[in-house]
């Protein structure tokens, strides 16, 4: 589960590529 969520979260950062690496830990 948590290397699922892991994973969906690199996905939903690639998807998001506008949004910087902080902006993204900030809003999760």
């Amino acid at each position: 589960e948590y290397i699922e969520m892991f994973y969906n979260r690199r996905r939903l950062h690639s998807a998001l590529g506008y949004v910087s690496p902080a902006e993204f830990e900030r809003s999760a």
